[in-house]
């Protein structure tokens, strides 16, 4: 009924779709938190240390999680997928061991200092360990994204006796694919942080709630969304642009073009795609908008999945090269749609914040709620559209995914394997709601009184803030 390779996939995309939700939300809250601490060493104002104590709750919440949750992804290699540890694992294993060996604990570490080194540590001191924090959330991402980088731009390897072996770190680290795909990454997983931030702060402006708390939380938020979401938008295009050249099918997969589109291309906005007779019916396109996004210009032509899968037979073999063009075409558009709606939420909440009418705009507080779900659901689309694009390959043009299953594993281990999973992320995910929901009911340990000497054009009602 089940297929091993079908079954294999399905619990390596569940599994990390799982993962991916902690791993932006990680990096994302741990800038903004440093970027409240470093606030409080400035400005010397008590409210700014009371913001980074209760945002850094949620970030020690999500982090636990997010650990236990990521430790599957390390055994799936050898799990389900030996043939490929086995081929790829010289070149692919040196990335994550440094990963883990140097980012890991070096955030784990800071993580420990900062959480208990309050009122023990110099302000200053105190504050470099987030800062550390930071940067090792960020080179987790680079290191695990230089793996990545690799299955998709295979680069600083040679193979020898059936085995790719890296023979050129250095080609590693400046694998031109990494340096798109990694501040489109970073942009995003800062996103996600302001949006989180901004969507809770906006629960407790609609409540009345510690007005002032969540007023200043919400601006520093709303400010880090919206510069980062426009970060997406012109990282992805540069990413898109690179795509173009490395990974043809992909992008033409992701437009859903069969043929040539020759010049100028217009952009297929919607389209109902058949599969079977390789045609798009009722399509909506916007001329020439193709072109630019492709290279920049007015003009060129991009190569139809037609024309690529000769070319790739020519190359690699008899075989099927196209990936699910369904699911690619339309995670695309969802990506790149949520993306977009961040940028205009972003800007109009920061419109708003300057024009003092942010607590009167109900509806707008109202869409921020709904905006905490926006980042989550942009990435695991992005990720589906970079993973399922990438098919039929492991690693691109060198090993497809078929060739990289375990061989022993059976069809009824995986499907125990994948309940017991989904059965223990259920309850993951009940328990991370849940100590959400009541650290952000037990608020900020503050008093507040009302200081009328703050002349901050954002902040509608200004308190310093006392300890309890």
């Amino acid at each position: 009924m089940f297929d091993v390779l079908s079954l294999a996939r399905f619990q390596y995309a569940a599994t990390t779709i799982f993962h991916f939700f902690f791993v932006p939300l990680s990096i994302g809250l741990v800038l903004i938190i440093s970027i409240m601490e470093t606030m409080y060493v400035v400005k010397k104002n008590e409210i700014y240390k009371k913001m980074a104590q209760f945002w850094g709750k949620f970030f020690l919440i999500n982090f636990a999680i997010g650990v236990v949750t990521g430790i599957l992804q390390e055994f799936q290699f050898g799990m389900n997928w030996s043939e490929y540890s086995r081929f790829m694992g010289d070149v692919f294993g040196a990335p994550l061991a440094i990963e883990a060996l140097l980012a890991f604990f070096m955030e784990s570490t800071f993580i420990g200092i900062w959480l208990f080194g309050w009122d023990r540590l110099s302000k200053g001191a105190h504050l470099a360990c987030i800062w550390l924090v930071t940067a090792g959330t960020t080179l987790s991402a680079l290191w695990i994204l230089t793996a990545n980088s690799f299955m998709r731009h295979p680069v600083g390897f040679q193979i020898n006796n059936g085995r790719a072996e890296m023979n050129d770190f250095f080609a590693l680290l400046t694998n031109p694919q990494l340096w798109v795909e990694f501040p489109h990454t970073i942009f995003g997983s800062f996103a996600t942080g302001g949006f989180v931030v901004a969507g809770i702060s906006a629960i407790a402006l609609l409540k009345k709630r510690q007005v002032s708390f969540y007023l200043k939380s919400f601006k520093l938020a709303i400010i880090v969304g919206v510069i980062s979401s426009l970060g997406i938008a012109f990282s992805g295009h540069a990413q898109a642009q690179y795509l173009v050249q490395t990974q043809p099918m992909k992008m033409a997969a992701a437009e859903g073009l069969w043929k040539d589109s020759g010049s100028p291309a217009a952009w297929t906005v919607i389209a109902s795609i058949d599969t079977k007779n390789h045609k798009n019916n009722q399509e909506m396109k916007i001329p020439y908008l193709l072109d630019f996004l492709s290279y920049g210009t007015f003009s060129g032509n991009v190569e139809g999945m037609e024309t690529l899968q000769k070319e790739y037979v020519a190359k690699y073999g008899k075989g099927d090269y196209i990936p699910p063009v369904k699911t690619t075409f339309w995670s695309f558009r969802v990506m790149s749609g949520f993306g977009g709606l961040l940028c205009v939420i972003g800007l109009v909440g920061v419109f708003l914040l300057w024009k003092k009418k942010l607590q009167d705009s109900k509806w707008f507080l109202r869409i921020m709620v709904a905006s905490i779900a926006f980042p989550f659901i942009g990435s695991t689309s992005g990720w589906l559209m970079t993973e399922i694009g990438r098919q039929p390959w492991t690693v691109f043009g060198f090993m497809q995914t078929a060739a990289s299953v375990s061989p022993n594993v059976t069809a009824g281990q995986l499907l125990f394997s994948i309940i017991a999973f989904i059965t223990m992320y259920s309850i993951l995910a009940v328990v991370m709601i849940y100590l959400f929901v009541r650290t952000f009911k037990e608020g900020p340990s503050l008093n507040a009184k009302k200081d009328v000497s703050s002349n901050d054009p954002f902040d509608g009602e200004a308190y310093h803030v006392v300890t309890e």
